[in-house]
């Protein structure tokens, strides 16, 4: 039988990458976003592909969505918790509260809303528990420079990560969380343009291909249920991400 994972912000970047690793390996993967075309293109390209449209803001559509693939699929083995946005970069005091706003309730409550449902999910079937991944973010850690809004939810979903991991013992659920350095996407492509835009003179970042990213966390969900990685950090070389001034 057939392996199921749901993978949040599949449309695109990372979420895109992993989806597309876990159904070349063969598994049933659902895929969750804001955007339909983009998720049924994929789906008409793979078989083992569900196109769920949905907004992790939105917890109805979220739970249906989820409920949709269970549906489908029979039962839930693991979450890619992937979906979030970067916002605005800028010092705080030139943050709107609107910004900071959309950025939390994406980052963090989007985070909440799924793996609350895939903690419920993996909690009641038969048999019990599964596994759950976030994706933090090197900003985990160590933040780049005004990014006080992406920087506080990562840190949040630290928090997130290990309750889940304390709280899903009993249940057999595992929690992990990868934290990525400049996997060569949109995201990281619009912030490079950020930085080439205010100096044109700058370096341009080290960066690493998304592929390697999905490869790390294909490898985190197919470990046996008796086994855990509970903080893994692949990021590109030479990333300045340790060191001394």
């Amino acid at each position: 039988m057939a392996k199921t994972i749901l993978v949040t912000g599949a449309s695109s970047g990372i979420g895109r990458a992993a989806a597309e690793k876990f159904l070349a390996e063969g598994w049933q993967v659902g895929l969750i976003a804001r955007r339909a075309d983009p998720l049924e293109a994929m789906a008409a390209d793979h078989p083992g592909a569900h196109a769920l449209p949905a907004d992790v803001t939105n917890p109805d559509a979220l739970k249906a969505a989820f409920d949709e693939f269970v549906r489908r699929t029979g039962r839930l083995d693991v979450l890619f918790n992937n979906a979030g946005m970067f916002g605005p970069s800028a010092p705080i005091d030139e943050v709107s509260l609107d910004d900071w706003n959309k950025v939390l309730n994406v980052n963090v409550g989007g985070m909440f809303h799924a793996a609350r449902l895939a903690f419920g999910q993996m909690r009641r079937q038969q048999p019990q528990g599964g596994r759950i991944i976030n994706n933090g973010s090197l900003s985990a850690q160590t933040p780049r420079p005004a990014s006080v809004c992406y920087t506080t939810t990562k840190h949040a979903v630290t928090g997130l990560t290990k309750s889940l991991s304390l709280d899903g013992r009993p249940f057999d659920i595992a929690c992990g969380q990868i934290d990525i350095g400049n996997a060569r996407t949109e995201l990281v492509e619009d912030l490079i343009d950020r930085v080439k835009t205010a100096d044109p003179d700058a370096e341009e970042p080290p960066t690493m291909d998304v592929q390697d990213a999905a490869d790390a966390i294909w490898n985190m969900a197919r470990l046996p249920a008796n086994a855990n990685v509970l903080f893994m950090t692949v990021m590109a070389t030479k990333m300045p991400h340790v060191g001394r001034g």
